[in-house]
């Protein structure tokens, strides 16, 4: 899904956060899976604002401690839709963009909450957060301490080369909106529901991730058609069939099985954290085409397999 070239970019709608440093991935990081270093689970580690007995523990496999010393990016090339057309940087801010506004129009209309943008911080290597230091390892992941979604894009490079996404712009755009999918869960209070440190395929939290996927499909449905603050036209033209292929083809890379697989050379459900690439996908489509956030209730769904079976039409 390409932007519109005369599309401009609003640095009141998209807060920039920009700190550097860091190390292993700290407690209450949320990630997509898939880290740049081939991890096979993310753990997530909760903390919000509860006992912290009942958080999960962080973990960082994907290097020995030395990290490299990271840095924000220069994000001030990014200015229009062409911009955001040729550079992965600026595609991540006008997707954020395109997020907040069709949040900002849904989250009121279907759940009743008034949408607060996460900020973004594009980082190399290594990072502070208000969930503790992480590296570019882990992928891209979502902060609840400091509302703050975190990209390395050299994970692009990593989805594509190693776990086999095809790649294409709306593939990297479904990775942000996944990660700003949490911090509509966060601002749902959703994210309590994952405080236990279990895993396997009907864990909460494989439960979150596949909401999270559904979410970004949610504002698939919508971004074509939501016009920018002021009447404006949407940033985003309409989505083509390659572009869904694309989503589809990146939410399958991050699926448990096919990151073991890769990883480890064999499956292991009873560890899976994120769900299946099936699972992933059907959840993204799930949300696509509905466009409800109804249609995204995985806590309560029967099957996770089939989401059609728990929201019939």
């Amino acid at each position: 899904m390409t932007f519109r070239d005369d599309a401009q970019f609003n640095a009141d709608q998209v807060q920039v956060s920009r700190s550097g440093g860091g190390g292993f991935m700290g407690p209450g990081m949320i990630g997509l899976g898939g880290g740049a270093a081939g991890l096979v689970l993310l753990v997530l580690t909760l903390l919000l604002g509860g006992d912290p007995g009942a958080a999960l523990n962080s973990l960082d496999q994907g290097g020995d401690g030395s990290a490299q010393q990271g840095a924000a990016r220069d994000t001030a090339h990014c200015r229009t839709g062409a911009d955001a057309n040729t550079s992965v940087d600026c595609r991540i801010l006008f997707t954020m963009q395109s997020l907040n506004d069709v949040w900002s129009a849904q989250l009121p209309a279907q759940a009743g909450k008034r949408y607060t943008p996460p900020k973004v911080n594009l980082f190399k290597g290594s990072v502070s957060t208000g969930c503790g230091p992480a590296t570019s390892s882990v992928g891209p992941f979502y902060c609840p301490a400091d509302h703050t979604a975190y990209f390395d894009t050299d994970f692009f490079r990593t989805l594509v080369n190693r776990f086999g996404s095809s790649g294409g712009p709306l593939a990297q755009e479904y990775v942000v909106a996944h990660e700003v999918g949490h911090a509509v869960q966060n601002q749902l209070g959703l994210l309590s529901k994952v405080q236990s440190s279990r895993h396997g395929p009907t864990s909460a939290a494989v439960r979150s991730e596949l909401q999270a996927d559904c979410l970004a499909g949610v504002w698939a449905h919508y971004a074509a058609s939501t016009p920018a603050p002021g009447g404006g036209r949407p940033l985003l033209h309409e989505l083509t069939d390659k572009d869904v292929k694309d989503a589809l083809s990146a939410a399958s890379a991050v699926g448990d099985d096919r990151i073991q697989s890769a990883s480890r050379g064999g499956v292991s459900p009873e560890s899976w954290t994120h769900g299946s690439s099936a699972q992933r996908q059907a959840w993204l489509l799930s949300g696509y085409r509905s466009g409800s956030m109804r249609a995204c209730d995985t806590f309560s769904a029967g099957d996770l397999n089939n989401p059609a079976a728990n929201h019939p039409a």
